[in-house]
């Protein structure tokens, strides 16, 4: 045991700090939250807080557990304390765990797992020892604690719940609703923290009991801890006894001990422990002997293991795939939710694997049904939502806002496919707009798409909707016509939550089914505008969500019939659920009209008043949370009908209220981030009509700028200071890059009169840690470039040297924006110096040698090799006797990155660079030739000036050798070959 002590004033300052955070009142929070922030640049706090979980039986359990807490979320600090204080931390935890009362147990168990996740089995095998003797123990709390903690460290299951983990209290009655009350794994207030702890012992006077103890733990606490045990420790691997120990145990005569072995198991499959995978059958035949039990939990957990069977050994389970898929049947319709919902991720799971479709295939006409009628609001559902009021007058809570992060302006290409450039906003089933991973290739991130969008707590109704809209992708019109007859009753019922589910099913089915359901939507476009009318708002929302869904067919510029018919009204209709009084369908609504938005695009002009005055009485109208929604519909009707915005008219309507907003947010503000985000699109579509209003907004941008370079500063030369947000700096940096795409060289005169200098702060911003913050630099930099580049030319030295370094072949995750942005400024700049200007041929080679790695490097993102290949283009075209004889090196890559962008300037710029340096260097192409033809016949409506060099180098090719031409072009597809020949006679 570690000799390390407490300093009595030390120790009695954090107990009181820990005794005032149960105050409610917000500023005394924030208070705390700083205090305690402040406490993690003492030594041995942890030690402290391990002593007051402890050590302090004459403290109230609240507070000794609140220290427990914190001491979890601090556990990161093990690994930077002395020996000294880690040991005794360690062993404080494993003495409490073992011998303290059990609320005090249960926060220990969590310091255990917190713990082992910093410091990995490996490296503490006297705890992992401990908690095997507990699976040993003749009483049967200290087993069911020890199987406890070894949950904790497998759950990695990769769920769709694990982006948001909840201590689940549950009810012992089924039908009784859950209490669930988030803790995240930083940042949460000890408030949030003693007002579970309350909660939990309201629920649980005597500790944590079998049918009501947590299973889960904080986010990504132990997300990485199936890999961490599956290893050798001291000449053993732990689990080589765990995993037959955890057979054993799920016989044992408790349900709750069943149910734990059973999760344990299961959560080493994803991984494809041998440990596990040497007794796969014994599992397996424990999973089927199990199937049946009484215990809803064990139950539960046979329904998961089966679903991680399938993702990772689904060869096991296809000999019995007949009698599994009848029981995920049954367990899908089982009266226990928790039961449902892992049979249901079954279905889901099974869809998303192309190489299981003809298993799943025969199974279609039963499974889509249960899924339908899975999709029913249950009674639970209800009481949480709390639908049916009219609370526009009613106030946010706090809580209610969800977190936003701003991760700047990000320069990329369109692409020809339905995809396009990916950058779409998603919205969730109620409105809300969800946020995405970035999209980079090989770079992903788990983003499981539909059931993002249908955001918040994962539940059945969710999980059922989601899997329709895979198995929709995967069947389209075959799972159409197994649902058309369930569904045309569904929406048509009488009963309104029936017709609810059914317009969540045909909003889920939208994207796979979109050909088969097309000639229904004459029918069905009219049918959910008319449902907009309905009483009900979670009716009202569903319907603004689903149309929401279907805008790219209302939208499409078909007739004008098709216009009166189904656009117009669509529009109005969503407009109305703006402006109804229900909170929960304005955000609906608001939402569904900015997807709408986003394709109708110019065909929003003509009402673009109407539109404009609407969105201006929301902002009278909303609340908090929904005001952030409407910033976005705002920006996106701005990104949308471009120029237009610069109507007079339109200006006075729209600016007074962003600059209302404007006026009463401070610097410091979470708020005027989003509000930034808007006025940045605002900006770019006003043009010279902003001039009014650009002063001020020029002028604070800087100073945010300044302010957050000047905080930064003082943090790095000040460790024990918090890091700044760079949130805030970012935005900044957005915007004015806006005022740069829609004022040009109207900045002049607004960069003279602002102090500090912006393109002094840009240089320095452009060296900045964050990648975020470089990564608006560089975008910056290139809008400069594009609007006003006298004013950036005298600064561009010092920015290229900055520039030059940032391209790199394989960035980390966190900088690929930042290179994307590098990449693509580089061109702008190259274009404004002009054809072989000297200042900037000094950077040519240097640019070069670093872009075509990057477009060579088979692990690059795709929007990096798109990026790096327009830069090459451009640099071609004014340098091409420099760039020229690198041709051969990346013709073929060249052409493979750009062959499916949409026709655009960008892209017309770099092919006229490609063309210059095929004219310098002929033999350059030759080896590329087929990928080179295949880009060019890709262009729809090319410049008449490329048009011209297409023509021009396809007829040299020709006449300088027919014989070999002709042979070379019959080798080509006959696609490329008909094209060549019909719009170039070649």
């Amino acid at each position: 045991m570690s000799t390390w002590t407490p300093q009595p004033a030390g120790l009695q300052e954090i107990l009181q700090t820990i005794r005032d955070s149960t105050d409610t009142q917000g500023n005394v929070q924030r208070a705390i939250t700083h205090k305690l922030n402040t406490f993690t640049r003492v030594p041995d706090y942890i030690a402290y807080l391990a002593y007051i979980l402890t050590a302090l039986p004459q403290e109230e359990d609240q507070i000794r557990t609140i220290a427990g807490y914190l001491l979890k979320n601090n556990a990161r600090l093990l690994l930077s304390v002395s020996p000294e204080v880690a040991e005794y931390a360690k062993s404080a935890v494993l003495q409490a765990f073992v011998s303290s009362p059990p609320l005090i147990r249960n926060a220990a168990g969590h310091d255990i797992v917190a713990f082992l996740g910093a410091l990995e089995p490996r490296n503490w095998p006297d705890c992992l020892q401990q908690l095997v003797n507990m699976l040993d123990s003749p009483d049967p709390a200290l087993q069911e604690v020890s199987v406890r903690v070894m949950i904790f460290q497998g759950w990695n299951m990769g769920s769709r719940r694990s982006k948001c983990l909840h201590m689940n209290f549950e009810a012992p009655d089924s039908r009784e609703k859950p209490m669930r009350v988030q803790l995240w794994l930083f940042g949460s207030s000890p408030y949030r923290m003693s007002h579970l702890i309350e909660r939990d012992f309201m629920l649980n006077p005597n500790g944590p009991k079998p049918r009501d103890a947590a299973f889960s733990v904080f986010e990504k606490a132990c997300e990485d801890f199936p890999r961490k045990m599956d290893v050798e420790i001291n000449g053993t691997r732990p689990l080589d006894y765990m995993i037959p120990k955890f057979l054993v145990l799920s016989e044992h005569p408790m349900p709750k001990m069943r149910s734990h072995a059973v999760a344990c198991l299961s959560y080493f499959v994803p991984i494809n422990s041998q440990s596990l995978f040497a007794h796969i059958d014994a599992f397996i035949a424990c999973l089927f002997k199990r199937a049946s039990d009484e215990d809803p939990s064990v139950r539960r957990h046979v329904c998961q293991a089966l679903v991680l069977l399938l993702a990772a050994r689904p060869e096991k389970l296809m000999p019995e795939m007949s009698n599994v898929a009848e029981y995920m049947l049954y367990s899908t319709k089982d009266k226990n939710e928790s039961v449902a919902l892992e049979a249901c991720e079954f279905w889901l799971t099974f869809a998303e694997d192309p190489d299981l479709a003809a298993f799943l295939h025969p199974l279609l006409g039963r499974v889509a049904p249960v899924l339908l009628d899975c999709m029913i609001y249950g009674e639970d559902d209800l009481l949480w939502l709390d639908g049916d009021t009219e609370d526009t007058n009613v106030p946010d809570k706090e809580t209610d806002i969800k977190p936003r992060h701003y991760g700047g302006k990000t320069h990329g290409l369109d692409r020809d496919q339905a995809q396009a450039n990916g950058q779409e906003r998603k919205r969730g089933a109620y409105g809300e707009e969800t946020l995405d991973d970035e999209d980079e290739d090989d770079y992903d991130l788990d983003d499981d798409d539909f059931a993002d969008e249908m955001s918040t707590e994962w539940n059945l109704r969710k999980c059922a909707a989601a899997a329709l809209d895979v198995l929709a992708v995967r069947f389209g019109p075959e799972l159409l016509n197994v649902l058309l007859g369930p569904l045309k009753n569904k929406l048509w019922s009488a009963e309104w939550l029936e017709r609810e589910s059914g317009i969540l099913a045909l909003g889920a089915m939208a994207e796979g089914c979109i050909d088969a359901i097309e000639p229904h939507l004459t029918t069905l476009v009219p049918y959910l505008i008319n449902t907009l009318n309905d009483p009900k708002p979670l009716v009202r929302s569903i319907a603004c969500w689903t149309l929401g869904r279907y805008a790219s067919w209302c939208t499409q510029p078909i007739s004008e019939q098709h216009k009166n018919t189904y656009f117009v009204p669509t529009m109005e209709g969503l407009l109305r659920m703006v402006l109804d009084d229900n909170k929960r369908v304005q955000e609906a609504g608001c939402s569904a009209f900015a997807t709408l938005e986003e394709d109708a695009g110019p065909e929003l002009v003509p009402y673009l008043e109407p539109v404009l005055r609407n969105l201006v009485f929301a902002f009278e109208k909303y609340q908090h949370k929904n005001t952030l929604i409407l910033y976005d519909a705002v920006g996106t009707l701005a990104d949308a009908v471009g120029r237009a915005l610069q109507n007079p008219a339109y200006v006075e309507i729209l600016m007074p209220p962003l600059t209302s907003r404007w006026a009463k947010l401070s610097d410091n503000d979470d708020d005027l981030i989003p509000l930034l985000e808007c006025i940045a699109s605002v900006t770019i579509a006003m043009g010279p009509a902003f001039s009014p209003y650009a002063l001020p907004v020029f002028q604070r941008c800087v100073n945010i700028i300044h302010q957050s370079l000047l905080m930064y500063q003082a943090y790095q030369q000040s460790p024990d200071l918090d890091e700044p947000d760079k949130s805030f700096l970012v935005v900044s940096l957005d915007l004015l890059s806006g005022l740069a795409q829609g004022m040009g060289m109207h900045l002049e005169t607004l960069i003279g009169q602002t102090s500090p200098n912006l393109l002094q702060l840009l240089t320095v911003c452009l060296k900045h840690p964050q990648a975020p913050v470089r990564q608006s630099a560089y975008a910056l930099v290139g809008d400069l470039a594009m609007g006003c580049f006298q004013l950036l030319r005298p600064h561009l030295p010092a920015i290229m040297a900055e520039l030059i370094e940032q391209l790199d072949p394989e960035p980390k995750v966190e900088f690929i924006s930042a290179c994307n942005n590098a990449a693509w400024s580089v061109g702008e700049v190259a274009l404004r110096y002009g054809r072989d200007d000297p200042e900037f041929q000094q950077w040519v080679n240097p640019l070069i040698a670093r872009l075509i790695p990057i477009l060579l490097h088979p692990k690059a993102p795709r929007s990096l090799h798109e990026n790096a290949a327009v830069s090459i283009g451009r640099i071609g075209l004014m340098h091409p006797s420099i760039v020229a004889p690198h041709l051969p090196e990346f013709a073929q890559a060249w052409c493979l990155a750009l062959y499916e962008i949409r026709d655009n300037e960008e892209k017309d710029s770099a092919f006229r660079g490609l063309c210059t340096l095929v004219q310098t260097n002929p033999a350059g192409i030759a080896k590329s030739l087929l990928w080179f033809c295949n880009a060019i016949i890709r262009w729809h409506q090319p410049s008449a000036e490329l048009n011209s060099m297409f023509q021009q180098l396809l007829s040299g090719f020709k006449h300088h050798d027919e014989a070999g031409w002709a042979a070379q072009v019959s080798s080509f597809p006959p696609v490329i070959q008909e094209r060549l020949a019909t719009r170039y006679g070649v």
